[in-house]
């Protein structure tokens, strides 16, 4: 037996040995591996590892890197002239987002008149000829002759079953009822009084003047408010801060300003009266209390909070200033540029096709990870924690005020 063994051992291919020992040192380094991973887990479990560990990054946050430090001096100077350079292009680059305000002015005069004539063709002072009406859907091209005939018969008897109604009702509350960003501020009071808009048009500051612009929200005469209309103005900058050049990137909303609201008695929807019972400690009689209150509502959008001088607001207010930056730029951007298709919901096809996009890329992102978790022998799943949600800073709205 014992001359078999040997026979066997000096018949193995000096190669085979070679993959044995690289199996060994692969399961060794595995072993390893698996020993540093519950090592980790160990240490992220302890609070006081893990508050020390925050406290060191705390101290780190900010800080230059290590080889920025170690430089000799006659580096650090170079990197100094670097970077008064990089101020240097701040502010060519701020010259350059004035130079853009200037187009967009120009250009606003030329827009003017194409919005003026979709403002006229919603409120029905002005009805399009056929040929302005004209509009070829991409499927069209597949519908013979007799197909297309036979649907605008249809169309024709639809429209006389139905009243003749004037311009295109609803528009722009179609519209904010289309957008997440608006519909979110719409209560159910304001959707009356939102009939009645007109148009929402974008003026621009003049040459010369403090780089600003301000939305006009046209209303026809109402019942709720005397005001034809209600304005909202956005006082931006376009220049380096002097105490953090680097951090200029374009023209930001510096503040904003609403207008007041002529409402007719009875009819602010900003407000609402409440009714509460109070008892009286001594005698223990209650009586009724009335008191008005804020209230829910879009038109809250023109009364937003003050910025006093000292620039510092609290948590509420800076919230609600930074969504009303963000919807107030939104407005300007895409909503005025873009209604009828806000109107019809392309628009917000579009955005949504954006959307799905990165939505897809990041859930092939995350199966990977799952994946890797899965094979992963140490895996637990009570250990992994959802990450928590960042935010990212609009370009067009300022943390500073």
């Amino acid at each position: 037996m014992a001359d078999l063994d040997n026979k066997d051992q000096a018949e193995i291919d000096p190669a085979d040995m070679e993959d044995v020992e690289d199996v060994e040192e692969e399961e060794t380094g595995e072993d390893e591996n698996s020993k540093a991973r519950q090592l980790t887990v160990q240490m992220m479990q302890n609070p006081q590892i893990l508050a020390a560990l925050q406290e060191r990054l705390d101290g780190l946050n900010g800080s230059p890197s290590g080889y920025i430090e170690s430089l000799p001096k006659v580096v650090k100077r170079r990197i100094n002239a670097l970077k008064n350079l990089q101020v240097k292009c701040a502010h060519i680059e701020a010259k350059f987002y004035e130079e853009v305000h200037e187009l967009e002015r120009k250009y606003a005069a030329l827009y003017q008149p194409l919005f003026d004539k979709r403002s006229n063709i919603v409120k029905a002072a002005y009805e399009p000829t056929d040929e302005e009406c004209e509009w070829k859907e991409n499927d069209e091209e597949e519908l013979t002759d007799e197909m297309k005939e036979k649907a605008k018969l249809e169309e024709e008897k639809k429209d006389e079953e139905k009243e003749d109604p004037k311009g295109i009702p609803d528009f722009w509350l179609t519209v904010f009822r289309n957008v997440d960003l608006l519909s979110d501020m719409l209560q159910d009071h304001d959707e009356p009084i939102l009939k009645h808009l007109q148009d929402i048009k974008v003026k621009f500051s003049d040459p010369g003047q403090p780089m600003s612009f301000t939305l006009e929200f046209l209303f026809e005469a109402n019942d709720f408010f005397t005001n034809t209309v209600l304005t909202k103005t956005y006082k931006m900058r376009s220049e380096p801060d002097e105490s953090d050049p680097f951090s200029f990137d374009g023209p930001e909303i510096m503040s904003c300003a609403g207008c007041t609201i002529d409402w007719t008695k009875g009819k602010n929807v900003t407000l609402k009266t409440i009714k509460k019972k109070q008892k009286h400690k001594g005698r223990g009689t209650v009586r009724t209390v009335t008191k008005t209150v804020p209230n829910d509502s879009f038109f809250n959008f023109f009364t937003p909070p003050e910025v006093p001088e000292s620039g510092e607001l609290d948590e509420d207010s800076e919230a609600v200033l930074a969504a009303d930056f963000e919807i107030g730029h939104f407005i300007r951007e895409r909503i005025v540029p873009r209604a009828v298709l806000y109107f019809t919901g392309e628009a917000i096809e579009d955005d949504d096709d954006d959307y799905d996009e990165e939505g897809e890329e990041a859930d092939d992102e995350e199966g990977e990870e799952e994946a890797d978790e899965e094979n992963d022998p140490d895996y637990d799943p009570k250990d992994a924690l959802p990450a928590r949600p960042g935010g990212s800073r609009s370009p067009a709205v300022s943390q500073n005020h």
